[in-house]
């Protein structure tokens, strides 16, 4: 029997929510050249996938942190998933902006997030961390404490890892860079001797230079 993470890569590829290109890499914002995309945001258009990660996301904060209160998702690309766990777990939702509004109460925290409240955070996808990093500074200074995050797809950088040990966040994924280039190999969406290249970039993401 396939596991969740297996089964999540396949239809992540199926609808071209990741795309992995070795041979003619992506360029991200941040500047970096990549093998990979990633696209999370598409699997709001395919009912059986995002009921999937609805499912295996509240599955996991059950399992992993069953003491939350809340649901926190880190802006802006996980506010549906987090909207959606939220309201499968019958628990409140709220979001957190990177920046804060530039009007009105000029919120960092959208919603009703209680002194004292237990959150678990929800994330698209983790990379560098930054994110989660920040979006959990925001919860703790408000009062709170943060159980962990949950992210639908993770690329496990080394760093990152290091990152978030080092300020007490524990990261669950609903599926890992490593399942994802086993199950490309597998489905025969790229070649074994991709491989190599795929493992390299992931050594040093921001240093990585195609043919090299």
């Amino acid at each position: 029997m396939k596991k969740p993470d297996r089964i999540l890569a396949e239809k992540l590829l199926e609808i071209s929510a990741v795309k992995l290109q070795p041979e003619l890499p992506f360029v991200w914002g941040s500047g970096w050249n990549s093998p990979i995309y990633n696209d999370n945001r598409r699997i709001l258009s395919y009912p059986d996938v995002r009921n999937f990660v609805k499912v295996e996301m509240a599955k996991t904060i059950l399992e992993s942190y069953s003491t939350a209160d809340v649901v926190a998702a880190v802006s802006t690309a996980a506010i549906p998933f987090g909207t959606l766990v939220a309201d499968t777990l019958g628990v409140p939702f709220v979001y957190v902006r990177s920046t804060p509004k530039d009007h009105g109460l000029e919120n960092l925290i959208e919603g009703d997030l209680k002194m004292g409240q237990r959150v678990v955070m929800v994330e698209d996808i983790v990379a560098t961390g930054g994110g989660s990093l920040k979006a959990a500074e925001t919860i703790r200074l408000a009062g709170c404490e943060v159980e962990g995050v949950v992210c639908v797809f993770n690329y496990e950088f080394p760093s990152t890892l290091k990152r978030l040990r080092d300020a007490d966040i524990n990261t669950e994924s609903l599926c890992s860079y490593d399942v994802m280039v086993e199950t490309a190999i597998d489905t025969l969406y790229i070649q074994q001797g991709d491989e190599k290249t795929l493992k390299e970039w992931r050594k040093d993401p921001a240093n990585w230079v195609p043919g090299e």
